[in-house]
């Protein structure tokens, strides 16, 4: 399969998805050179966002969607992995597939999902068939996954049960808040959820008031990214500014950025609405709270915890309260597993023993699903046959370019309502 110095390609779109892909590829193929190809689009990840999760790619390249099956490390590979939009996966499959017909032998591809899955599992995972590998993240998705694909005549045996790739880290000490630094309360951010300003905002003050009734903690507020950063999902309201916005915040409240596993090395208890860091922390032995002040909903996909026992309100965090996790929710989504890649690994092995690969076999094609795939793939840059649309070096460009006027224009709204307007107002008033 591929060269022979085993390499892996990473494909990713966004920061988040960048960091899920990368460490798999280390998880599963840990000898393996990496080449990163980062996708041109509004979301791809920053230089900085690249560093921080700590994998140095061997090469790196930027490509439209539209160069990926002509890219050679992608065909020399000897693994893929996609870590991508749910739609992208399935284009590259589809036209990956399509260009390495007349090939001795093609790389593995590896799909998976960056965290919790909370909704659409059945579109996820029928976008992601064809590929070689999909990981699941527990033995619960795993189950359910393979369930979904039996029903459809899908050959179930890519479903590998592994866990969220940057599981692992220091376990908590309880012990270190009060020794060497005050206890430290981290809230861990997401970019839509809660999305309305009301609510994060009152997310911010519920923050600070915990800060002034616990003057001995420290609380953080942990950024996903730097301002003018992209994200996976788009951020409407930034928390830095809504932190900004109040009057009076307490000096043991500030915003911290970089990597979650080094914030979580420094935290006691870590807060969310429903962040995957909750899995993370709780991984770690760490402390961990759900918020249900804003509802138990799926929108806000908290409800994946309801069995955990670690649904909890501000108000009990206020009192003192510290939720516990119940042991049997964590064994179930795949929490504190030791090697929960060596499954992936030994499937792996065994596709490369067995020859050259067979062509990816995908449940959406054009026999089947003709106007659902073509509108997909055309999104992307390409006709239903495989190949680049005609006058066109990718169709995914003006999506992505919505995208980047629409952030634009919101900086300009922010900018116009938060230092313009006051400036001109105080012209008009002298």
């Amino acid at each position: 399969m591929g060269s022979a110095a085993p390499r892996a390609v990473v494909l990713a779109d966004s920061d988040s998805r960048w960091k899920w892909a990368a460490l798999v590829a280390r998880r599963i193929a840990p000898d393996h050179a990496i080449d990163a190809r980062f996708l041109r689009s509004g979301t791809a990840p920053s230089q900085r966002q690249i560093d921080e999760v700590g994998i140095v790619p061997d090469t790196t390249a930027t490509l439209d969607y539209t160069d990926v099956p002509t890219d050679p490390a992608v065909s020399a590979a000897d693994v893929v992995v996609l870590g991508t939009t749910g739609g992208t996966m399935l284009t590259m499959i589809h036209t990956l597939g399509r260009a390495w017909r007349d090939h001795p032998s093609r790389p593995a591809l590896v799909t998976g999902y960056v965290g919790v899955i909370y909704e659409n599992m059945v579109d996820g995972l029928l976008l992601r068939c064809g590929s070689d590998l999909v990981l699941a993240n527990s033995a619960h998705d795993a189950a359910r996954f393979r369930d979904v694909y039996t029903s459809l005549g899908i050959d179930p045996a890519g479903v590998v049960e592994t866990a969220l790739p940057f599981l692992g880290g220091t376990p908590h000490d309880p012990g270190a808040a009060g020794r060497d630094r005050p206890f430290t309360v981290t809230f861990a951010v997401q970019p839509s959820v809660p999305g309305t300003k009301a609510a994060r905002l009152s997310l911010v003050r519920h923050l600070a008031r915990h800060a002034r009734l616990h003057p001995d903690r420290e609380v953080l507020l942990k950024l996903r990214n730097q301002p003018g950063e992209a994200v996976t999902h788009t951020e409407r309201f930034p928390y830095q500014e809504l932190l900004r916005s109040l009057p009076d915040a307490p000096p043991n409240l500030r915003p911290v950025y970089g990597d979650m596993g080094s914030v979580l090395d420094r935290t006691d208890l870590l807060v969310t609405v429903s962040s995957t860091a909750a899995v993370e922390s709780v991984h770690r032995s760490i402390p961990t709270a759900v918020l249900s002040d804003f509802g138990v909903r799926e929108a806000h996909g908290n409800h994946f915890f309801v069995h955990s026992g670690l649904l909890t309100s501000f108000a009990d965090l206020d009192a003192g309260h510290v939720p516990t996790v119940r042991p049997e929710w964590a064994a179930e989504h795949g929490i504190g597993r030791a090697d929960p890649y060596r499954a992936a690994r030994e499937r792996l092995a065994h596709l490369r023993d067995g020859g050259p690969l067979a062509p990816p076999r995908p449940f959406y094609t054009p026999e089947r699903s003709g106007d659902y795939l073509e509108t997909l793939v055309g999104r992307r840059g390409f006709a239903l046959d495989g190949t680049p649309l005609t006058g066109s070096p990718t169709a995914a460009r003006p999506p992505a370019l919505k995208r980047i006027v629409r952030r634009g224009a919101g900086h300009l709204y922010r900018f116009g309502r938060n230092r313009l307007a006051p400036a001109v107002r105080r012209w008009q008033q002298g």
